[in-house]
């Protein structure tokens, strides 16, 4: 399982939203000193989010992204407001190991089908979602559904999650990063019946992300095993700026 510490920019400085607000924002300082001492710390690739990007669409941190790609030396997967197969095709022509795509995967799929296909294993989806309540119409219990959220997760897709993982079924994505928002930046464990219900309802490759704390959770997550199926990677951003892990103890962890 990968271990990819994660980076989230906003008006130019490293920060962390607590469950997607941009109204509950921690600001942790340099993003490309943060990426430079988790290189030297042992991570052997990065997972960059341009949080303006996300919410406009205009990728306004793009020259720092670069940066971290240029002295760091490490692949770099990158998200946050690339909404055109031509913005995708472009940050890949720069330097970006791999684009993550969010709003428009969900929204344009048929044309993020064909990027993929352009660019085998460079293209991830990213999937972000809030269990809601659904109106089940009868008096019983209403079920539980996993609602896509697009836009700097400040919009509901009207998508559940597992309709969306079927758009790109069988196809060669670089992996997908399903994210629960509401265990987002809490540092209270990941979601792990989620996604061992993941691995046993996709054939995608599947990135945790939200609410990693530990190097027991770490432990956890790469211990999951369905039908010789594992997660292939972990996104971990609070539990390294709040000092709850060191990347070293992280990478051992996902190596477990």
């Amino acid at each position: 399982m990968e271990c990819l510490p994660a980076i989230d920019i906003r008006a130019g400085r490293c920060v962390r939203l607590l469950q997607g607000s941009y109204a509950k924002e921690t600001v942790y300082g340099d993003p490309v000193e943060l990426a430079l001492d988790y290189v030297a710390a042992g991570a052997s690739a990065l997972h960059i989010v341009d949080l303006d990007a996300a919410r406009t669409g205009e990728p306004v941190n793009r020259a720092i992204v670069l940066e971290i790609v240029r002295r760091t030396g490490v692949p770099v997967q990158h998200g946050g407001g690339i909404r055109s197969a031509g913005a995708a095709a472009e940050a890949l022509s720069v330097g970006i190991d791999k684009v993550v795509l969010g709003t428009f995967a969900v929204e344009e799929a048929e044309a993020t089908v064909e990027l993929v296909r352009r660019f085998p294993g460079q293209v991830v989806i990213g999937l972000d979602h809030r269990r809601v309540v659904a109106d089940s119409g009868s008096g019983s219990p209403a079920p539980v559904k996993r609602e896509v959220a697009v836009r700097g997760w400040e919009e509901g897709a009207g998508l559940d999650l597992f309709d969306a993982l079927a758009l790109y079924e069988g196809e060669p994505v670089g992996g997908v990063v399903v994210t629960d928002i509401g265990r987002d930046g809490m540092l209270e464990g990941p979601d792990v019946d989620g996604y061992v219900e993941l691995l046993t309802r996709t054939a995608l490759p599947i990135v945790a992300s939200g609410g990693v704390a530990s190097a027991a959770d770490l432990e956890t997550l790469s211990s999951i095993e369905v039908e010789g199926r594992r997660l292939v990677g972990v996104v971990v951003g609070k539990a390294l700026l709040e000092g709850r892990l060191t990347v070293g103890e992280a990478v051992a962890a996902c190596a477990v």
